[in-house]
């Protein structure tokens, strides 16, 4: 079996890898013959061609030998190699209509592909994501948001942090006054946030206590989806309901918008959820949030300041109150600063592909040799030119038209 980690493709490059050279030395070991690697050269990727061939492993200019191709981000429909099994994140499965083509592209090309995203074990939970790392790199720059928003305190970027333990000695510097957090979501994503509210040390409150309590010093909330949307006939809430019918429900956001500064969003979204607020809610004299840290970033998702993903060069920018357009970042005084970087975890690439790399090497791999593997079988969203039946949901989606596009 040939595998091959593919280089990079989309623009601007991503930096992180499937595998760390010290984790193909250790496949390579423990399957021996069965396995074969092919790393493709790439002049971006956080470990060198150097320490791979130094652990071992091939490196080439041509990885249309391999039969399974790793890569992290969506590959571009150029680079596509027909009749292959590729491994990525589409982000076509929300039917994202800027990723239409490539969807259209795999069925064109015969290529089975199997999204990371919706890679889950028997109980449902997905078994390798990054999730824990942009929770952690978004949180950080919520931070390094505030400050830049407020200037009163300055830390360094985190893509010039060595590791994880620099950025805990660079959160020593914030200097955060009496302001009201809000955080969604308590996943994997989540825990990474709160990993950086714990290094700051800050100090969790119930919701009650966070909408009426006054406070004198800097403190968060974490909110739950039952928390913030409510049934359109009764205010009740059922989670079982909400989650088959989202359309039954409306935000009421409204309120922690009002008494929290800082809002970190890391709860997955799905489509025909409620979004958090509107974009006119932002014009309310009511509406304290200033900065907004979309860790999820669903363009047109939860957040409707993300108007688009910003990114590790460009980090933030600012949504205009009035118009809700957007402006330079922090080029008003009243607009509300967005950071919606969709790569976080590429600002710790050596770090975070480390982790991904061990939960691949777990979970997918073993999977590989087992015939009609459950794991691998729910996750295949295409095969022989076609969707599977658990994505057969797609269909309209990829034979429309490309104009949305």
């Amino acid at each position: 079996m040939k595998i091959g980690i593919i280089r990079e493709g989309k623009n601007p490059p991503d930096d992180r890898t499937p595998f760390t050279p010290e984790q193909l030395s250790q496949l390579k070991a423990k399957f021996g013959d069965q396995l074969e690697f092919l790393v493709e050269s790439s002049p971006n990727r956080c470990f060198s061609d150097q320490e791979y061939q130094e652990a071992g492993i091939a490196v080439v200019e041509d990885i249309s030998e391999a039969e399974i191709l790793f890569g992290v981000k969506e590959v571009p429909v150029s680079q596509l190699i027909p009749e292959k099994t590729y491994f990525f994140f589409s982000h076509t499965i929300k039917e994202q209509v800027y990723n239409r083509p490539l969807l259209q592209a795999v069925l064109k090309k015969n290529i089975r592909l199997i999204d990371y995203e919706v890679l889950k074990d028997e109980e449902g939970k997905r078994v390798v994501a990054f999730g824990r790392w942009a929770g952690i790199v978004g949180a950080y720059n919520a931070f390094w948001t505030y400050g830049q928003k407020t200037a009163l305190y300055e830390i360094r970027r985190a893509r010039s942090l060595r590791d994880l333990e620099e950025m805990h000695q660079e959160l020593r510097k914030v200097q955060l006054p009496p302001i009201k957090i809000v955080v969604t979501g308590s996943g994997k994503v989540g825990g990474g946030v709160k990993e950086v509210l714990d290094s700051l040390g800050l100090r969790r409150v119930t919701t009650q206590e966070f909408l009426h309590h006054y406070f004198e010093e800097p403190v968060y909330v974490v909110l739950g989806s039952s928390d913030y949307n409510r049934r359109k006939s009764d205010g009740g809430y059922d989670r079982e309901e909400f989650y088959a019918h989202p359309e039954k429900y409306e935000s009421h956001f409204q309120k922690f918008a009002e008494a929290g500064e800082l809002l970190i969003a890391a709860a997955y979204w799905a489509k025909g959820a409620p979004r958090l607020f509107r974009l006119e809610d932002i014009q309310s004299p009511d509406f304290a949030l200033s900065v907004i840290a979309d860790i999820t970033c669903d363009i047109g998702g939860s957040i409707p300041t993300t108007l688009r993903a910003s990114t590790i060069q460009s980090p933030v920018y600012d949504v205009e109150r009035d118009s809700g357009l957007e402006i330079p970042a922090f080029g008003s005084q009243t607009s509300v600063s967005v950071m919606a970087i969709d790569n976080l975890p590429c600002e710790l690439p050596r770090e975070s592909s480390g982790e991904f790399g061990r939960q691949l090497s777990q979970w997918v791999i073993p999977a590989l040799f087992e015939e009609n593997s459950g794991i691998l079988e729910r996750a295949t969203v295409a095969r022989d030119g076609d969707l599977t039946l658990e994505f057969m949901y797609l269909s309209d989606f990829v034979r429309e038209s490309n104009e949305e596009s």
